[in-house]
């Protein structure tokens, strides 16, 4: 028996072989379908195309023989109306108006009759029909027979009121108008003529129609003779010398600053430029009657309104400085977001690290923006020297779970806000952290809307990379640290805090559209505005609140005396205190004070208090709301190289007397009853006595308030214009009763200046010998390797590769 067994290569050539005439069946079938359905839809599209051109021909037809009409009644009868006065008769100007309009109506006919006519240019409407021989009886009726009393005495009504209206039309078309003006005041007697005597349906409706063509006609009369003074053609005057050297003076004010000549002095020059002919200058571009529409809040903000509205009537459009970034993004249409960089983290218990940590809390407790804080990543042997009890972290994930747990402690509610981490190193000599690498990298470019940077010029000493305000739609950066105070107590300190001062209005000119100083004591930095800006833990309050009630039930609140709290540094106080207490040492005999506070100067400090046998007892640092502190009265803080001092804000809160110095740092604690300052060290003695001897105020609910998170948060959002970016309005103003944006109608010249600043300042801190000139931790300018092992981040060379490597 055979087999008839084909082998793998026959049965695979076999299917293929089928599988081709099944392909080329469906092929031809699927062409055919596809050819008939366009012949169908040619076919349709052929009917639809000879229907629309038989309409337009109809059409046609019907509008030559109105047109036809018209042009026959024109030339054999003239022009006459009902006589309105012995003088008014026609005019042979009024006849040669019509007969000039022939040609141009010629000219039309032959136009739409020519082959190449395209309908889209004329778009009439296929179903209008309008009858003009309406229009011409009534134009060429003659009025014989003579009008009852009655329709005489409303027809002089009707005169009276016609004159009127003539009155107005008179400023309106001018003395050049004058056929115009009579072909419309028969139309306006045609239209009255048509409304009084229609009676019949038939009639009516007539009179609809022609009433309809009436208007139309009259409206194109009134874009022919358009009023030539209309308000969007007004003149603006142009700018003369005075308003160009106050807007040149007024922009170059930073710049002046930096050359030693105050912002006070720039603005006294720029008002006396303008104060003379402020008036004419500025309101003489607007209507009359409205000058009171000036929204502007001063004298600059008027200035650069009036320079937007010249710049607007030539048509110019400015749209960016040389030093702009034409990218940046646009998220107005979505929730906005905020990111808070700041310079240290917990569990490091300082001002920059506990504040932004608060201000994200508070800002992302509103849900109306998202928020991220950017916090500072140590490696191990950087914790070790940095950390307070030893404390280190393996891992990112670990030091934001400690983050997110002590301040869901002190704050009662889960804040909703992300925490990221940038590569950090510590400095010995500055005792700071120093960002290494590009700091603005850590934030995506799609939530690159809002920054806030803390100590901003802290961060951008050596900041090499994208700068802050082309990334970033909005800066704003916050003063915590006078560094300059610190500066001059260390060897040829003059000389350094000189350069300091001027590196310091340099990056924050470069790299911020507004700075917040929380007090007067800070550098006067470009672009700043001086306002407290921080709270105090919800607490400080709490235990305020607490000791208030107790001494409402008698009970004895304080039974402790006088404390200091603070880092043991010499430049946190303890050096005027020390000399304090060793001048006034037997106007204060049996006052005892107990320090609290560690630091790498505590053994000088002990040393120096041991050594002049002063009645100090010192004991380890602890968190200023432990259980320990809360019975004492009066808190002592001497020092004045604090910018806005967090334990006395505490101190208050929790309903302490505070005795501190009559410095700019403490102007925001004056206004408490609860805050006693001194100048000299006999008041000093006098208020320590004073605060010994009697019990402290409570606080009013006005006064807790003050000193809250909340508090602070709505007086950042209003001083740091973060309510008008987030409307949208941050650069706008209004002239005329209309909207001036005058970021994109007004080129700045100091947003050029400061884009120069900071290309410059890019170039130097590109370079290594440079940073370690002036200070810089060594390889600072990337990240190493340990950064982006415990980050996980590519390589520098792999993130910011170099052509050639």
């Amino acid at each position: 028996m055979m087999l008839n067994i084909k082998s793998p290569e026959t049965r695979t050539t076999s299917s293929s072989a089928s599988a081709t005439s099944t392909s080329i069946v469906t092929a031809e079938k699927a062409f055919s379908f596809i050819s008939k359905g366009w012949r169908e839809v040619r076919s349709s599209a052929d009917a639809d195309l000879q229907l629309i051109k038989n309409r337009a021909n109809s059409f046609k037809n019907l509008a030559d023989r109105e047109l036809e009409n018209f042009l026959n009644s024109a030339s054999k009868s003239p022009f006459s109306v009902p006589t309105i006065t012995a003088s008014a008769t026609t005019t042979p100007a009024e006849i040669d108006f019509v007969k000039k309009l022939q040609p141009k109506l010629t000219e039309i006919r032959r136009a739409y009759s020519s082959p190449d006519f395209k309908w889209s240019q004329w778009s009439p409407k296929p179903k209008i029909g309008i009858d003009l021989s309406a229009i011409k009886n009534a134009i060429v009726a003659e009025v014989e027979d003579e009008e009852e009393e009655e329709e005489r005495e409303r027809f002089r009504r009707w005169r009276r009121v016609r004159f009127k209206e003539a009155a107005r039309e008179d400023g309106q078309f001018g003395k050049f108008w004058e056929p115009i003006k009579a072909l419309k005041t028969r139309l306006r007697e045609f239209e009255l003529k048509s409304s009084r005597s229609s009676s019949s349906p038939s009639e009516i409706f007539e009179g609809i129609k022609n009433s309809e063509f009436v208007e139309k006609f009259k409206s194109s009369l009134k874009s022919i003779c358009k009023e030539p003074n209309d308000s969007k053609m007004q003149e603006v005057p142009p700018l003369d010398v005075p308003e160009l050297l106050a807007y040149l003076v007024r922009q170059s004010s930073p710049f002046l600053d930096q050359l030693g000549i105050k912002r006070d002095i720039s603005d006294k020059i720029v008002e006396s430029l303008c104060s003379k002919r402020k008036n004419q200058l500025l309101l003489r571009s607007l209507p009359a009657g409205e000058s009171s529409i000036i929204e502007a809040d001063n004298i600059s903000d008027d200035l650069d309104l009036r320079i937007a509205r010249v710049l607007q009537s030539t048509g110019h459009c400015y749209e960016g400085g040389f030093w702009s970034d034409s990218m940046k993004q646009d998220l107005s249409d979505g929730k906005r977001h905020v990111a808070i960089v700041t310079t240290a983290s917990l569990p490091w218990m300082t001002g920059t690290a506990v504040n932004p940590l608060f201000r994200a809390a508070y800002l992302a407790k509103s849900a109306k923006q998202n928020v991220t804080l950017l916090v500072p990543w140590l490696c191990r042997s950087d914790q070790e020297l940095v950390y307070p009890n030893n404390l280190t972290f393996n891992s990112p994930e670990e030091q934001e779970l400690y983050i997110r747990n002590w301040l869901e402690e002190r704050v009662g509610f889960k804040a909703d806000f992300d925490i990221s981490f940038y590569p950090g190193k510590f400095s010995k000599a500055r005792r700071s952290v120093i960002p290494a690498g590009d700091t603005s990298q850590f934030i995506s470019s799609k939530d690159a809307d809002i920054a806030i940077l803390e100590e901003p010029e802290h961060l951008n000493w050596y900041h090499h990379g994208k700068r802050w305000t082309d990334k970033f739609n909005h800066v704003v950066g916050i003063v915590h640290t006078n560094y300059l105070e610190y500066i001059k107590r260390e060897k040829n300190g003059a000389i350094q805090a000189f350069f300091v001062k001027h590196i310091n209005n340099w990056v924050t000119r470069a790299y911020c559209h507004k700075v917040l100083r929380l007090s007067a004591a800070t550098q006067d930095l470009p672009k700043s505005v001086i306002c407290n800006v921080h709270g105090v833990n919800p607490k400080f309050l709490r235990i305020g609140e607490k000791v208030a009630k107790e001494r409402e039930h008698g009970q004895q609140a304080f039974s402790k005396g006088a404390y200091f709290l603070g880092k043991m540094v010499w430049a946190k106080g303890y050096k005027e205190l020390i000399d304090l207490l060793a001048k006034q040492k037997n106007d204060l005999d049996g006052f005892k004070l107990d320090v609290f506070g560690n630091g790498e100067d505590a053994h000088e400090v002990k040393s120096m208090a041991q050594r002049l046998n002063l009645n100090v007892n010192f004991m380890k640092g602890r968190d200023h709301a432990d259980d320990s502190l809360h019975g004492y009265k009066v808190f002592i803080n001497p020092s004045i190289s604090d910018v806005l001092c967090t334990a006395t804000a505490e101190a208050l809160a929790m309903g302490k007397f505070v005795v501190c110095a009559d410095h700019p740092s403490n102007e925001f604690f004056r206004a408490f009853p609860n805050c006693l300052t001194y100048k000299t060290p006999e008041d000093f003695v006098a208020k320590v006595k004073e605060a010994m001897t009697n019990e402290p105020q409570p606080l009013t609910p006005e006064q807790s308030y003050s000193l809250s998170w909340e508090a602070a948060t709505q007086r950042f959002i209003e001083y740091s214009d973060l309510d008008k970016v987030l409307a949208g309005d941050a650069h706008s103003g209004r002239m005329n009763g209309k909207p001036v944006k005058k970021s994109i109608s007004l080129p700045n010249l100091t947003e050029m200046v400061d884009g120069g600043l900071a290309f410059a300042h890019y170039c130097l801190t590109g370079n290594e010998f440079l940073r370690l000139c002036t200070g810089a931790i060594p390889g600072t300018r990337d990240y190493d390797k340990e950064h982006c092992k415990d980050l996980h981040l590519l390589p520098p060379q792999v993130e910011n590769p170099i052509y050639g490597w």
